[in-house]
């Protein structure tokens, strides 16, 4: 019982003794002896719940102690575990170190030792070489003395000599009955003519022998390049004209009024000719890309048979989309196939748009990827760089791919283009320099020059119809023929060779190395060829000159 419950038991006694005080007097009155005993029983519930309130309050005190030392115990023994494991770590940490530093130690006693050993191999190193030095210094030591007594050996010939000389002098003077300074002359004379007989001969031969091995090796080194760089090649021309099936199809293409036509030239740009040929119409254009687009336009608006200028309109740009995609696989595969990086986007469509532009037959970008590895071949054979070689041979002609929508050559043009987008200074002189349109300044661009004259010039390379052929052939006989002294003239070897025959009566060996000359300059300035010719005129030797 709690202290709370005793004072509602005390309260509710007083209030039965309140209450029966406050009895009427006309009711029944409560005996006293009840009140009383009423009372003392309330009186000894309260002390008996007092007593019970005691004895409770000391049984909590005695769980609380015990509870208590309990938890002491407890954390007692968590304590001593804690310790003991700490002190179990801090051994287990001391042993580690301990090992550490023993492994450190080992570790610097080896390294002391191979330190030791090299110390005493340097030092045995220096014995023999001290050793050494000591027996050059007393053979030095010997050898000096003998000069010495060489020397004045020498000394006392040469005064000998010196005796010998003037009494020989006096002789030959008494003799020839010259003086001594018309006697120098004399022989300063002779000995000029005799010089420059043997001048003459040494010139000659250090000419021949020059010439031999710079033409045998640039022989060997050209011959490798081709050889190391066999690529298949297939002379590509771009289509002009277009089959068609009937000539009915001839007046489909025109439409009503001109309709379709008008939409198709404005469309690609390109000028459609519809003539009497049976079986064909003819695309013009000087943009090669866009007569492609236009021919392959006509291609497949023949094929589907709808022809009207919105439809013509529909296929033309679906073309130019895929023309535009293929351009640029054209040229990355390129740029990938010679092995390229940091080429700009711009400069690698410019490289994809080539190969749709053709040179006497030859594809403009299949001829540049073979210069761009024969370049890299000639330049690694000079101990040059191969890979900026192989970039300069590569780009030498992206201005063929612009040319047509600027003013002059395609030189400058691309060496312009290729500026804009950051290329260094040795692949722009490659470019604006390999047709010899500006002065060299690197040694790529006589490299790039010598692989694109091999790329052209090679057989297959490159096609001439039969007229220009032989319009080429007669003009370098003319020019052979037009020389004074010149009997007859012959171009052989495909026009890459002209060999003149001179009147060996009116012409003497200097004159014909001079016709030699004047007719491959006059080649050079008259006439326009791939590659080189050779010029061999023909007497009693052989006078060659190359025209490039």
């Amino acid at each position: 019982m709690t202290l709370c419950s005793v004072q509602m038991l005390a309260t509710n006694v007083i209030g039965s003794v309140t209450l029966a005080q406050t009895v009427p007097n006309g009711s029944e009155s409560v005996p006293l002896v009840w009140i009383i005993v009423a009372i003392v029983a309330h009186l000894i519930g309260v002390a008996f719940g007092f007593f019970v309130v005691s004895a409770l309050r000391g049984q909590t005190l005695k769980r609380a102690r015990e509870e208590a030392a309990d938890l002491r115990s407890r954390a007692e023994a968590d304590a001593r575990g804690i310790a003991e494991r700490a002190q179990v770590e801090a051994e287990r940490l001391a042993l580690d170190r301990k090992s550490q530093a023993d492994a450190e130690l080992d570790k610097t006693r080896a390294e002391m030792r191979e330190a030791e050993k090299r110390i005493a191999k340097r030092e045995d190193l220096l014995d023999k070489k001290l050793e050494t030095l000591t027996q050059k210094e007393e053979l030095v030591t010997r050898q000096s003395e003998s000069l010495k007594s060489k020397e004045a050996g020498l000394d006392r010939k040469t005064e000998e000599l010196t005796q010998t000389i003037s009494q020989q002098r006096e002789k030959l003077l008494a003799i020839s009955q010259m003086t001594v300074e018309e006697a120098k002359r004399e022989l300063l004379i002779r000995v000029e003519e005799d010089a420059r007989h043997e001048m003459s001969k040494v010139v000659a031969k250090i000419v021949d022998e020059a010439q031999s091995e710079a033409k045998k090796k640039a022989q060997e080194i050209t011959l490798m390049a081709v050889q190391r760089y066999a690529s298949e090649h297939t002379a590509e021309s771009t289509v002009r004209a277009v089959p068609i099936p009937s000539d009915d199809m001839k007046g489909r293409i025109i439409g009503r009024e001109g309709r379709n036509i008008r939409a198709i030239e404005k469309a690609t740009g390109v000028d459609i000719i519809v003539d009497d040929t049976p079986g064909v119409i003819v695309v013009s254009c000087f943009d090669k890309i866009r007569q492609a687009v236009a021919v392959e336009s006509l291609n497949r608006l023949i094929a589907d048979g709808r022809m009207h200028p919105s439809r013509i309109e529909e296929v033309v740009e679906k073309v130019k989309s895929e023309m535009d995609e293929r351009v640029q696989k054209s040229g990355k595969d390129a740029v990938l196939e010679v092995n390229l990086r940091g080429l700009h986007p711009k400069m690698v469509e410019a490289m994809g748009k080539l190969s749709f532009r053709t040179s006497y037959g030859q594809n403009v970008l299949r001829h540049s990827v073979e210069v761009a590895y024969l370049s890299q071949i000639i330049a690694e054979q000079l101990g040059l760089d191969g890979t900026l070689a192989r970039r300069c041979g590569f780009l030498h002609d992206i201005g063929k791919a612009m040319d047509h929508e600027m003013e002059g050559g395609h030189p400058k043009i691309g060496m312009d283009f290729a500026k804009q987008y950051g290329e260094k200074e040795a692949v722009l002189n490659a470019i604006g320099g390999h047709h010899g349109d500006i002065p060299s300044t690197t040694f790529y661009t006589p490299i790039v020059m010598a692989a694109d004259a091999v790329s052209s010039a090679r057989p297959g390379a490159r096609r001439e119809s039969m007229e220009k052929y032989i319009q080429r052939l007669n003009e370098l006989q003319d020019i052979a023929l037009r020389q004074p002294g010149v009997t007859e003239a012959f171009a052989i070897q495909a026009g890459r060779e002209v060999r003149v025959m001179v009147d060996a009566k009116k012409v003497n060996d200097d004159e014909a190395q001079r016709i030699a000359f004047d007719i491959a300059k006059k080649v050079s300035e008259e006439m326009t060829f791939p590659g080189e010719i050779r010029v061999t005129v023909l007497r009693e030797t052989r006078a060659i000159e190359f025209a490039r």
